[in-house]
């Protein structure tokens, strides 16, 4: 700030300029009538030329014998003074001795010359192994502007205005038209940590300058522009670049070392290139120990810019929702691969999962025979039965009672094998297809994919397709693409985990205060509301309701110390009896629909058996713990101190700025509502910021590549470790060029050639009208 203007010491005598040469009289007036300038417009009466001086008020005027403390708070008055005025400025040539600056120029941003350097295109071209250097002809602002202000430095270490040229060779900017000029635009704190957040929600840089001019109010209170915005996305992957897998590795394997129960495993290729990556925390160990009975992994393609297979492990939850045991980037989908990752899964966990679900994909098959040996694989139904469509014919493609017949035995999970490979040969020999080799094979394989085979797996009935894969590829895509670098995608990954976990607390919230409608007078339907959550609890209140209205007892026998129920199912016309053991004595009870078996849920038929033996307490022997309320434990705070020893602070200095902010936003939600006291805020607001302006001064401008580094949470290795992979050729690569819809095919294609007449030429007629060949008629 200013510290005093020094009129009683010897000021120094203003610098000769070309005003004083030109004649000019600065106390005549050659303004002309209706000038659109904007300033003081001055002409020379010896040579003609124009000058133009900032009209400012007098209190921001520099004046020679000015003293400041520092260079930066002689430089903030400057530029208040140019920007009041209309003109930028920077900063220039300075003089230094023994590690102090003693003499320094701020200068118009116009001062100087572009420098304009030929090209000789045609020696350059003549040159086979020259490569043409093509230049943009970029427009320049330098005007030559003399216009300046000179500091030296005094014997107390300050700083004395002793050369100070108001006069400008240009016009000045208006206003209005100052959010143009390139000292107006500077990305903040605030809003380089937007722009960055809102890329983990998979939104570009122009689109979140689009929301950040309409949450501020307009393009010219922004203060920066959509340019701007693509530039600090540059310079983020600028900074990434070639340390990109060597930044992801050692942040893995730095929650690997201070987190407790993360895992975190890696190998390389050739050139130690990233090949695979593999990474699950605590709370994914946690719910893989409830929820890890049945899994289902696929890869996904286009999730990063290397072309690396996406492999997330999905489950389902206590919620009958999707929820994520780990996940894997692999530059290859080879048997010898996946071998890896499924002992990098086996090695995390512990344990393998009963059933693993996939598609037909023989380097998976491979290697979960080998790794997996205790789990039982599942193929995906609908993709084989996609297939089947396709392998079939046209015929029997549309013909309804084929596709009727077909889907009633492959998608029954309640006949048995026998049952099933009889009515397949039926249907074979009814529509001709003996000799349909494709099917042949998926019959061979049958006990792999078909239902009626896994009627007593334990919970093999919760996941028939790769469906909950498809769905979770789907869930990662939305904040996704082909263009993120992989620490990118590790924290787009990181926010896509935080609004599944999010979703699921809220359905634990949800449960645990919110109570259902009660359909029937059955005291377990109250008692099973207490036990399961809210999805869980209407499936069992539809199977309890259908065992009230729908279902009857044809007839009761005894079965060593067993009593047999044969129960009709009146909703399903034509179905056979469905047998129920109950024993009393110790509550064991089965049903031949296997419901519980499949699905650890118990089916209509037994809720009937139990509510005519007047049970009222819900049998706990049959409460799976991964439907109830409380199936995961709660989850304590992992600690975090030591992951990010470079950007200790980073955490703490956001977590201030929120708190202020929400602070902030609290205060005009309650003053919005009366202009007064929100008048008052203001005005208080803004006295905080001259206050924090005179006590702070101008800060250092922190290098850009620390600011990237703070806001990624990463820092730059001296030399990378593990280099990116490349040449990445998936199954799902495909050509890469883009889709075109059949609507734009049309329009891009050539223009028929007109018809002409095959004797002449012409296009005006056809042959049947031809002049010639009439005229040839007529001399016959």
């Amino acid at each position: 700030m200013l510290v005093s203007k020094k009129h009683k010491v010897q000021i120094e005598e203003p610098i000769e300029n070309q005003m004083e040469e030109d004649g000019f009289d600065y106390d005549s007036d050659h303004s002309r009538e209706g000038r659109t300038t904007v300033g003081i417009e001055r002409i020379s009466p010896i040579t003609g030329r124009k000058y133009y001086r900032p009209d400012v008020p007098l209190s921001i005027r520099p004046e020679i014998g000015m003293i400041f403390l520092t260079l930066d708070e002689a430089f903030r008055f400057y530029d208040v003074y140019a920007k009041t005025g209309g003109f930028t400025v920077r900063k220039n040539t300075q003089v230094t001795k023994h590690g102090l600056v003693t003499l320094k120029y701020f200068v118009c941003s116009k001062e100087g010359q572009k420098i304009f350097r030929k090209v000789d295109t045609l020696s350059e071209s003549n040159d086979p192994n020259s490569v043409v250097k093509q230049r943009r002809n970029r427009p320049s602002i330098r005007t030559g502007c003399q216009a300046h202000l000179r500091l030296q430095l005094c014997h107390n270490n300050q700083y004395k205005v002793y050369g100070f040229v108001e006069d400008h060779n240009h016009i000045f900017v208006d206003s209005h038209d100052y959010q143009f000029l390139s000292a107006a635009r500077k990305l903040s704190y605030n809003k380089e940590d937007l722009i960055y957040s809102l890329s983990k929600l998979n939104i570009g840089p122009v689109k979140s300058f689009n929301i950040m001019r309409t949450h501020y109010g307009g393009f010219d209170k922004t203060g920066v522009t959509a340019v701007d915005c693509k530039n600090f996305k540059r310079d983020i992957n600028t900074f990434i670049g070639k340390y990109d897998a060597d930044m992801v590795v050692k942040r893995l394997l730095r929650k690997k070392q201070y987190i407790p129960d993360f895992s975190c495993d890696y190998f390389n290729g050739p050139e130690n290139s990233l090949a695979g990556l593999f990474w699950a925390d605590q709370e994914m160990k946690r719910n893989y120990t409830v929820f890890g009975d049945v899994v289902s992994f696929d890869a996904t393609y286009r999730s990063n810019k290397y072309d690396m297979l996406f492999v997330p492990f999905t489950g389902i939850d206590n919620h009958h929702r999707n929820v994520t045991f780990g996940a894997a980037l692999l530059g290859s989908e080879t048997a010898d691969t996946y071998i890896w990752l499924l002992r990098a899964f086996k090695k995390a966990f512990g344990r393998e999962p009963l059933v693993v679900v996939t598609d037909q994909d023989p380097a998976m098959k491979k290697a979960i025979q080998e790794v997996f040996t205790m789990s039982r694989h599942r193929l995906c139904m609908w993709h084989i039965m996609q297939k089947l469509a396709e392998k079939v014919g046209r015929t029997l493609r549309s013909d309804e009672s084929f596709k009727k017949q077909i889907c009633n035995i492959v998608w029954n999970d309640s006949i048995e094998p026998d049952m099933f490979e009889t009515k397949w040969k039926e249907i074979i020999t009814k529509f001709n297809l003996s000799s349909n080799k494709w099917l042949n094979d998926i019959f061979g394989i049958r006990d792999d994919w078909i239902p009626a085979y896994y009627r007593h797996e334990h919970m093999s009935g919760l996941m028939r397709t790769t469906s909950r894969s498809e769905s979770e590829n789907h869930f990662f895509g939305q904040v996704t693409n082909s263009r993120l670098t992989l620490v990118e995608f590790l924290t787009h990954f990181e926010s896509a985990i935080e609004a599944q976990r999010y979703k699921h607390r809220k359905n634990d919230h949800d449960t645990r205060n919110t109570k259902p409608d009660w359909i029937t007078d059955y005291e377990l339907e109250r008692e099973a509301d207490e036990i399961y959550t809210r999805n869980i609890f209407n499936d069992v209140q539809s199977e309890i309701y259908e065992a009230v209205h729908h279902v009857t007892s044809l007839c009761v026998t005894e079965v060593g110390d067993f009593a047999r129920f044969s129960i009709k199912d009146l909703k399903l016309e034509g179905s056979d009896l469905y047998q129920v053991l109950y024993r009393e004595e110790d509550m064991v009870i089965s049903c031949s629909c296997n419901r519980y078996e499949q699905y650890g849920l118990l089916c209509r038929h037994i809720f009937y058996v139990l509510r005519l033996c007047e049970v009222k307490v819900f049998p706990k022997n049959y409460v799976l713990k991964r439907w109830t309320r409380d199936a995961v434990p709660k989850q304590s705070v992992p600690p975090t101190s030591g992951i990010d020893v470079e950007n200790e602070n980073v955490d703490g200095v956001q977590g201030v700025v929120r708190e202020i902010m929400s602070s902030t936003e609290n205060l005009v939600n309650r003053l919005v509502h009366n202009m007064d006291q929100l008048v008052i805020y203001r005005d208080e607001l803004k006295g905080k910021m001259v206050a924090a302006d005179a006590s702070c001064g101008v800060s250092q401008p922190i290098p850009k590549a620390d600011r990237v580094a703070k806001l990624l949470g990463y820092n730059q290795p001296e030399e990378p470790s593990v280099y990116v992979p490349s040449g990445i050729r998936t199954k799902g690569c495909g050509s890469k060029k883009r889709f075109k819809p059949i609507r734009e095919q049309v329009a891009n294609k050539p223009p028929r050639r007109p018809r002409a007449c095959h004797i002449c030429g012409s296009e005006e007629h056809d042959r049947r009208t031809c002049k010639e060949k009439n005229a040839d008629k007529s001399a016959n």
